[in-house]
């Protein structure tokens, strides 16, 4: 019997193996069987079959007799091996499977490497070409603490799909083509400053967001100057040389200031493809939508109607309509989404396209997914798979949205440089003969991993607050604990004169006591996990099970002597040390967190 990387499917292929050939069963059943879950009690199980209730009500059989009579035949036909599977039924009819410690052994032995474990995964998803949409953040702005989740989430997703097989591509469709250039071109004129002459990104960004503020309040006050900043505008949009290299320069301010946090949240970027980048490829969309009438005219405005969207109803009357153009011609963010998943198909070649933003954009996902839907089908291009992957709000302790003493948004730069310092602090109590130049690089790792991590561990779809004590804690589920369990297995390596690398701790080896047995138990988990996170993208999944890991390995670290006098014990003990450093590093750097040396 082979030793599936997921135990799961040794199990499923067994079981529709057996229904498939065996004429008694075949007669009664269908190919199909119910999957095959985890035990909810892993004292008596780890894995249970309850498609035999089903099956046994639907053919007038008593399931208990029925599942004794599967087990039996399971066992018969050697189609489960009793040397690596226990076998029972339980209740009324489940099937219970428990891994015996041979299956453990042999599982450990074949996946000793995070290279074994890929050649695994790689094979997931096919080369399946699959473009990422994040951080898509808006240009001219400061990057604020709500930049960090596209940024965290996104390369996570990223992450764990290209493990998992895809072919990815990071395309960072920033928002450059709208009407605030229109007010920030007014601004700077009036003002007579170049944004060229600042040699600091970061200080430009900070003059072009404030005098942003400055301008829009001037409107505010002045009716007229917001006639004056359409003007600017149009003049952009027609190609004005002035207004063009203004608008350039924001563009390359924005992009350099944005470049060095994602270099320091080690996020990767591919492609910076914004609305701009779309300006001559809108009207094909019209063009297209109109002819086949899925568009039409209201108002002025080039519109969609859903009309099976019901909650975009009011009234009982017309649903709100899906604008792809305004009333006086210009391109809008449906118009320019619309043509961005277009040119994706078609030169990207795009499968899949996942789009990352906060919760409350989903209504317009909604909408520009069924557009594209009906528009594709009748122009019968490729639809791609579309998926809109929405996070809620960052929580100050007060429980209300995050900001600073003043009402502001905390810049993220601060945010980063803060949680750098913070987490020196803690480095240097920890360990304060370690020389300053590692000080620091540990600092830097548990900082930025310790806010991603709060992010990531916390499932996205949900509000979190942001605690910095509890972040840099080193109890509990963060990332401190995680990163100090890898440090004490490389510290037990250490002191055992041995390297990770050894050769010898790939080896086969018979997984013996209880602490041992609970351990890798928890370690054939990882691959059941990575298919939970994969399937709504929810790298909580992948946090939980890891920080589960952590404290599977601690208890067996506490119980059981690792270096020991007896050679054969302390080499299984170290391998086993070796499989949860495998593990727990190859997951954390799927969350896009640095593991240390020591701590």
């Amino acid at each position: 019997m082979d030793i599936s990387f997921n135990p799961i499917q040794s199990i499923d292929k067994a079981m529709r193996l057996l229904f498939k050939n065996d004429a008694e069963l075949s007669q009664q059943f269908t190919n199909s069987f119910d999957p095959i879950i985890r035990a909810a009690d892993p004292k008596f199980a780890d894995f249970q079959a309850n498609g035999i209730l089903p099956l046994a009500k639907k053919n007038r059989l008593n399931p208990v007799q029925l599942a004794n009579d599967v087990c039996k035949k399971l066992l018969d036909s050697q189609a489960i091996d009793s040397s690596l599977f226990e076998i029972s039924v339980a209740g009324p009819g489940f099937i219970n499977f428990k891994l015996k410690a041979a299956y453990l052994s042999r599982w450990l032995e074949n996946f000793s490497s995070t290279k074994a474990i890929q050649q695994e995964t790689s094979q997931w998803l096919n080369k399946e070409v699959t473009v990422i949409d994040f951080p898509s953040a808006n240009t001219a702005k400061q990057a604020h603490i709500g930049h960090l989740r596209p940024m965290v989430i996104g390369e996570s997703i990223a992450r764990i799909l290209e493990f998992s097989g895809a072919s990815i591509i990071r395309d960072n469709h920033i928002g450059d083509w709208g009407t605030n250039f229109g007010t920030l071109i007014m601004i700077l004129k009036e003002k007579g400053i170049h944004v060229t002459d600042f040699t600091n990104p970061a200080e430009a960004l900070e003059l072009i967001d404030s005098l942003y503020k400055e301008g829009t309040k001037l409107e505010n006050n002045n009716p007229e100057l917001r006639n004056v900043s359409r003007n600017e505008l149009l003049k952009l949009q027609n190609g004005d040389t002035e207004n063009t290299y203004i608008w350039q320069s924001i563009i390359d301010v924005s992009n350099q200031a944005f470049e060095k946090l994602f270099e320091q949240l080690d996020v990767k970027i591919d492609y910076t493809l914004g609305e701009s980048f779309y300006k001559d490829k809108v009207s094909r969309v019209y063009d297209e939508l109109s002819s086949l009438e899925i568009a039409e005219e209201s108002d002025g405005a080039l519109v969609v109607w859903h009309n099976e969207i019901k909650k975009f109803a009011k009234d009982n009357k017309r649903p709100f309509p899906f604008n792809i153009r305004k009333k006086d011609g210009a391109s809008n963010y449906a118009s320019t989404d619309l043509a961005t998943i277009l040119y994706r198909i078609e030169h990207f070649k795009a499968k899949s396209v996942i789009y990352l933003t906060d919760s409350r954009q989903q209504d317009h996902f909604e909408q520009l997914f069924l557009t594209t839907k009906k528009w594709f089908q009748k122009k019968d291009y490729p639809l791609p798979k579309l998926k809109h992957v929405w996070w809620g709000t960052i929580l100050g302790i007060d429980n209300k949205p995050i900001k600073t003493k003043s009402g502001e948004s905390i810049k993220l730069q601060s945010l980063l440089d803060e949680a750098i310092e913070r987490a020196l602090k803690v480095v240097r109590e920890k360990n304060p003969e370690l020389p300053l130049d590692e000080q620091n690089e540990i600092a830097k790792a548990v900082g930025i991993g310790a806010l991603k991590y709060v992010d990531l561990s916390s499932n996205r779809t949900q509000d979190y607050v942001f605690d910095w004590d509890r972040m840099l804690s080193f109890d509990g589920n963060t990332a401190p604990y995680l990163l100090y369990v890898i440090a004490r297995i490389n510290s037990i390596f250490r002191k055992a004169e041995l390297n990770l690398s050894d050769s010898s701790l790939s080896n086969y080896f018979e997984v013996q006591s209880l602490y041992e047995i609970q351990l890798a138990r928890k370690l054939i988990q990882f691959p059941i996990t990575l298919n939970q996170t994969l399937s709504d993208l929810r790298p909580h999944f992948l946090s939980t099970y890891l920080f589960d890991l952590a404290g599977v390995f601690n208890n067996f670290y506490n119980n059981e002597k690792v270096i020991d006098s007896n050679p054969s014990i302390q080499q299984r003990r170290l391998s086993l040390c070796h499989r949860t450093h495998t593990v727990l590093s190859t997951g954390l750097k799927l969350l896009g967190i640095t593991t240390v040396e020591r701590m």
